[in-house]
């Protein structure tokens, strides 16, 4: 099936994702007659079944495809995945593209994922470079800015979160079925990741966290990369919490401090969540509040 076909196909016929299997020690999780989260090496993929084809949100970790390609055949038996999107580049959430892209599924992503997809570069944290994926594993359709699609009866729209956990994060909103999925932007789970090399920082997070809340309701079911589904509510939560430790922080830079004095002086005490590796997080924090300092203020030091 081509794109055009994918398009016009008919949600007539769909297979209903009834019965969730365990796969990983986990329970699959039902959104929708038609929508599952499965859990694809500790991370989330969104599968939907639109007619003649399924439409995936990322493609899991490394390792897990022929986990997930089980549980997919469990759920919708030989539906093929003919869309997947890839909410960034890491490999934890692009670790199967080349099963997909096999197989003939259209992986969409931002431009600056496959930028990242497509050259070696260097991984400060863990002091090497990560060689770039094989062309397979590529992005076959990037976008700039937005899009959207027809899967059967859904409308899918889909945009660019600048700078808020890579430079290349997306959203991918099932609006008929009221799903959205943000990949990294949020966190209930994990440690918040700002990749600072990629130009990613924590105002840019807290702004990409307000175009989601602008996009969601109370009724929308919001799927990150790790983690359970959130309500817009805990979704907000979040964001608040973000919110105050971006000014915390624009405080601590124009002091002059670095993310050891930060820790040490408690800037992330009293918040309704705690770190599991704080001086991390502070550390990739300050590295990209430096890159902006422009966006602080007029008498940053």
């Amino acid at each position: 099936m081509n794109r055009r076909d994918l398009l016009k196909s008919s949600v007539a016929g769909a297979l209903s994702f009834w019965g969730a299997p365990r796969i990983f020690g986990q329970q699959a999780r039902r959104l929708t007659d038609k929508m599952v989260v499965l859990d694809a090496g500790g991370a989330n993929v969104v599968a939907f079944s639109a007619g003649e084809g399924l439409v995936l949100v990322d493609s899991g970790a490394s390792k897990s495809g022929e986990q997930l390609q089980a549980a997919l055949k469990d759920q919708a038996g030989t539906s093929q995945v003919r869309t997947l999107f890839n909410t960034h580049y890491h490999t934890d959430q692009t670790g199967n593209n080349e099963i997909f892209a096999a197989a003939g599924a259209m992986i969409i992503a931002h431009e600056r994922t496959r930028q990242w997809m497509s050259t070696d570069y260097w991984i400060p944290a863990e002091d090497r470079y990560e060689k770039a994926r094989p062309k397979a594993a590529r992005p076959t359709e990037v976008f700039e800015t937005t899009g959207s699609l027809k899967a059967g009866a859904e409308q899918i729209d889909y945009g660019y979160l600048e700078l808020a956990h890579t430079s290349g994060d997306i959203y991918v909103y099932f609006t008929t079925s009221n799903v959205l999925a943000v990949g990294d932007v949020a966190s209930p789970l994990r440690d918040p990741a700002l990749d600072y090399f990629t130009g990613a920082w924590i105002g840019g997070r807290v702004d990409a966290m307000d175009v989601l809340l602008k996009l969601a309701n109370d009724q929308t079911k919001i799927v990150p990369a790790y983690g359970p589904v959130m309500t817009r509510a805990e979704f907000k939560t979040e964001r608040d919490m973000m919110e105050e430790v971006r000014a915390r922080l624009f405080t601590k830079v124009r002091e002059a401090d670095g993310p050891k004095d930060m820790l040490q002086e408690g800037v992330l005490n009293g918040l309704a969540r705690t770190w599991k590796d704080p001086y991390k997080f502070l550390y990739d924090a300050a590295k990209g509040l430096w890159a902006h300092h422009d966006k602080l203020d007029p008498n940053v030091v």
